[in-house]
């Protein structure tokens, strides 16, 4: 096609592949529970920036707006742009909650806490900070800062929270780059219709070749060939395109009857058009396969063990699945596969111990899956734990072996199997923390907490206060505890009276909080102190860490007026449930 015959098409092509301007969204709730938070009781923050109730996207600050940081020094930002997804304000924070804050700092404390397996509340303090709307700190340009987003976003493998950055940000550098991994999510799992329904969020600015080449692979998909040969021609004049690719459109447009039979694995796109093109597609992984592309043969059942003896390739497979590369549940419907005789089902637990390691575990395997009384069963679950401990792929089985106890039912197993059963139980991560139980004998137990878990009346709390304060203090043996002052530290920081009998200046004398982070509140850097605190929660939930860090953690956030935060962690960490 000449490039005259283009030029006509020019203007029809950008209307029809421009998009629809995309509204933002309505403001997201920090926690799920919005009872934590008692309502009108929040002090807010002077912020030096008028901010909207509703930032919408890459809001843009004037250069007549001056941002005020610490020792009174003044930067003037000239049409400066954030990003994020959350109002800042929601959460005692604001648009310069980084400005004090060194770039190396942030970065530093970031590579630390990559390498903790955090906590779902952990995980929360992060995501609100991280993703609320804000400058950058010192040091750090807006490309970085952008970036450091979108990388945990996709590290994380947060596709909602994705897609929401960006309906709520217009443009932003890596823009590109957060699209295509909403695309290439949707291919590895083979969902072409949805992944291409992510094309809505390139606009013209975004010259992308992969992007470019699947919005024309979508054309195909829905079957408008003559479009979709009008955008590859003008891919190729771009000299965007490849000899590859070409002839893999080509081919699923019907301009050639024939295709080439390599596998590309060079992106997935590529082996995705492999995959469907090539007639008896046979693949095989390898540990240097990329994660997607484990996804996408995964989900489209294309990884198969055709020789059940190949015991080669069957660790091959194991060592994938214990990398979360491949599907677990694949392995067990291998081992089913392995043939045994008879009389070596019959004396399993003896003859395990001559097999090689993959044929002793499909055994045992096979075994549990002959077995009919609970102990039985239960028995070789826990054999099956071992062997697979002992070949150090215990990840194979965790999930697995949690999910058969609990169809076998803990109260169907004896007393002394019980404990050992219930410790196997992989936690779902949205567990409920189970329902409150107050308790008026002890402080941090009382039904004081109503004000912060049902946003109880404050004068009512302030009753509460008075009687139970009163009672326990005469209690010449009651021991005040570490969370017990956390609780008077938040009382006393949400404007209640506390009975004059009770020394609480005096109490804290023995708890010593560490002086860097004190150094943060006195520099005002609010967001780097709640990241400080993330690392100090780490993989525990709140309830998990001892009293005296409950309490000084308790205090830094209150010091700071981080009230949402602190609320999200006495939730977890003061109550009595059951």
């Amino acid at each position: 096609m000449k490039l005259k015959s283009f030029n006509y098409f020019i203007g029809l092509i950008l209307i029809i592949f421009l998009n629809t301007p995309i509204l933002s969204e309505e403001k997201i709730d920090i926690w799920k529970n919005k009872k934590e938070t008692p309502t009108g009781e929040l002090k807010k923050e002077n912020i030096d920036v008028k901010e909207k109730s509703n930032l919408d996207s890459s809001q843009t600050i004037k250069a007549l707006d001056k941002i005020q940081i610490q020792e009174g020094s003044e930067i003037q930002t000239d049409d400066q742009k954030v990003y994020g997804i959350y109002e800042p304000a929601n959460y005692n924070l604001n648009l310069n909650m980084w400005s004090a804050t060194k770039a190396e700092d942030l970065r530093s404390s970031l590579k630390r806490i990559n390498k903790i397996n955090l906590s779902r509340s952990s995980n929360e303090i992060l995501e609100k900070i991280l993703l609320s709307f804000s400058y950058p700190p010192q040091g750090m340009t807006d490309k970085e800062f952008v970036d450091l987003k979108i990388n945990w976003l996709i590290k994380n493998d947060r596709v909602e929270l994705i897609e929401n950055f960006l309906k709520r940000n217009d443009e932003f550098d890596s823009k590109s780059k957060a699209v295509q991994y909403l695309v290439d999510k949707n291919i590895a799992s083979g969902n072409i219709k949805e992944g291409c329904k992510k094309i809505k969020f390139i606009d013209a600015k975004i010259k992308d070749p992969y992007l470019e080449k699947f919005k024309i692979y979508c054309l195909v998909f829905n079957k408008k060939k003559p479009d979709a040969q009008l955008l590859l021609d003008l891919l190729r004049e771009q000299k965007q395109s490849s000899s590859f690719y070409d002839d893999k459109i080509n081919f699923l447009i019907g301009v050639t009857d024939k295709t080439s039979n390599k596998i590309n694995e060079e992106n997935l796109l590529n082996f995705y058009l492999s995959s469907i093109t090539i007639n008896n597609f046979n693949y095989e992984p390898t540990e240097k396969t990329k994660p997607e592309i484990w996804k996408y043969l995964n989900a489209a059942n294309l990884i198969k063990l055709e020789d059940a003896s190949d015991k080669k390739k069957l660790k091959e497979l194991e060592i994938a699945a214990n990398n979360n590369q491949l599907n677990k549940n694949k392995i067990f419907e291998i081992y089913s596969q392995v043939p045994f005789n008879l009389n070596t089902l019959i004396n399993a637990k003896t003859n395990y111990k001559t097999l090689n390691e993959s044929d002793a575990r499909a055994l045992i395997y096979q075994k549990y899956l002959l077995a009919e009384d609970p102990l039985t069963k239960l028995d070789y679950l826990f054999l099956l734990e071992k062997l697979f401990k002992k070949a150090d792929l215990i990840n194979v089985y965790s999930k697995y072996l949690s999910d058969k106890i609990e169809e076998i039912g803990i109260d169907n197993l004896p007393d002394d199997y019980k404990e050992a059963a219930l410790v196997r139980i992989v936690s779902d991560e949205d567990i409920i923390l189970g329902k409150v139980k107050y308790n008026d004998k002890i402080i941090h137990q009382s039904k004081i907490l109503k004000y912060y878990l049902e946003g109880e009346n404050k004068k009512k709390i302030q009753k509460d206060i008075d009687r139970i304060f009163k009672k326990i203090t005469k209690n010449k043996k009651y021991f005040i505890s570490a969370k017990d002052l956390a609780l008077a530290d938040t009382l006393i920081k949400d404007g209640y009276t506390l009975p004059s009998n009770f020394k609480y200046d005096e109490l804290i004398k023995k708890f010593d909080i560490p002086k860097n982070l004190l150094e943060l509140i006195d520099n005002d850097q609010k967001a780097f102190l709640a990241l400080k605190i993330v690392e100090i929660i780490g993989e525990d939930e709140p309830y998990q860490l001892d009293p005296e860090t409950i309490y000084f953690v308790t205090n830094l956030l209150n010091k700071m007026n981080l009230v949402t935060i602190r609320n999200k962690v006495l939730n977890s960490a003061l109550p009595l449930r059951t």
